[in-house]
C-alpha cells in the first residue's frame, strides 16, 4: 500500500496554492489575452499589430485589462480546481493501483484530464464573460454582460459553449499536466535530485513555460471554436445558436485551416511568462505551507 496523504488539511494546501497559481496568471496574461480574443472572432484579417494600436487609440491602455474582475476570481477558482482535481486523481489512482507514482502515460495524462473536467462547471460562463467584455469595443459592465445573457436565454445562456469547453478542458490539461510532469521527472532525473524540492526556481518556470506552450499547441483549434462560439450574438444576431459543427464549419469557410490557428502566436507568448509563472507559484506555495 502506498503512504500518500489523504487528509483534508492536504486538499486544502492543493487548493490554496491552486488560487495563488491562478490570480498570478491572469494579471500576467490578461493584455495578451485581449490581443488572442480579438484575433480569434475578428472577421477581418488583422494583425497583433494593429490590434494593439486599435485598442491604445480607440480604448486607452487600461482596456488591457477590459473583464479582469471575472478571471481574477473565477481562474483563481478554476485553477484552484485544476490543482485539487490533479492531486486528487493522482491520489485516488495510486490507492486503487497501489503504486508509489504515476506512470506518464495514460495516468498522468488522464489525472489532468479530470482537472479540466472537473474545472469546467466554471470555466464556461467565467470565460464568457470575459470573451463578450474582450470581443466588444464598447465600455460595458459585468452587470450588463450578465443580464443581457440572461435576458436572452437564461441559465442555458450563461453555460453557452459548456460542451466545446468541456473537450477542450480535458484535452488541453491532460497535455498540460502530463508535459510538466514529465520535465520535471527528467530535470530530477538529469541532477540527481532525491526532493521534488531540490528543483530551482528557473527550472520550474522553464517546464511551467514548455507545458503552456504544449497545452495550446494540442488544443488551440477547439479553443477557437469555443471563443466564437462564446462571442456569438443572441437571437437573431446569432451566427452558430452554440453548434459546435456549424461553427467548425463556418470558421474554415471563412478562412480555411488556417482559421482554427488565428491567434495562435501571441497565444504561445502569453502562455510562456502565464504557464511559468503558475506553476512555480504553486510549486512554492505548496513548499511554504508544507
Amino acid at each position: 500500500m502506498t503512504d500518500i496523504d489523504h487528509s483534508v488539511s492536504r486538499k486544502v494546501k492543493d487548493i490554496g496554492a491552486g488560487f495563488i497559481g491562478g490570480a498570478t496568471q491572469v494579471l500576467i496574461g490578461q493584455p495578451a489575452d485581449l490581443v488572442k480574443i480579438r484575433l480569434q472572432t475578428s472577421s477581418t484579417p488583422l494583425t497583433s499589430t494593429q490590434i494593439i494600436k486599435q485598442v491604445f487609440a480607440n480604448e486607452g491602455a487600461l482596456a488591457f485589462y477590459k473583464g479582469t474582475l471575472p478571471p481574477l476570481i473565477g481562474v483563481g477558482a478554476c485553477v484552484s480546481l485544476q490543482f485539487y482535481g490533479f492531486h486528487e486523481s493522482k491520489r485516488q489512482i495510486l490507492k486503487y493501483t497501489k503504486q508509489n507514482s504515476l506512470n506518464l502515460w495514460p495516468q498522468t495524462y488522464l489525472a489532468g484530464a479530470m482537472a479540466g473536467l472537473v474545472n469546467t462547471p466554471i470555466t464556461a460562463p467565467v470565460e464568457q464573460l470575459r470573451i463578450l467584455s474582450q470581443s466588444s469595443s464598447k465600455p460595458t459592465s459585468l452587470r450588463s454582460t450578465v443580464q443581457a445573457i440572461w435576458h436572452h436565454q437564461g441559465l442555458k445562456g450563461v453555460y453557452r459553449g459548456f460542451n466545446i469547453t468541456l473537450l477542450r478542458e480535458v484535452q488541453a490539461y491532460g497535455i498540460w499536466f502530463l508535459t510538466y510532469e514529465t520535465l520535471i521527472g527528467k530535470i530530477q532525473q538529469y541532477n540527481n535530485y532525491t526532493s521534488r524540492d531540490q528543483i530551482s526556481t528557473p527550472e520550474l518556470l522553464l517546464s511551467g513555460a514548455l507545458a503552456g506552450n504544449a497545452l495550446w499547441l494540442s488544443s488551440y483549434p477547439l479553443d477557437v471554436i469555443k471563443s466564437n462560439i462564446q462571442s456569438d450574438g443572441f437571437g437573431s444576431q446569432s451566427r452558430f445558436n452554440g453548434h459546435i459543427w456549424s461553427t467548425a464549419k463556418t470558421i474554415y469557410k471563412l478562412n480555411g485551416a488556417a482559421g482554427f490557428w488565428k491567434g495562435i502566436v501571441p497565444c504561445l507568448l502569453r502562455a510562456i511568462p502565464c504557464s511559468a509563472g503558475t506553476f512555480a507559484s504553486v510549486e512554492l506555495a505548496l513548499r511554504l505551507m508544507g
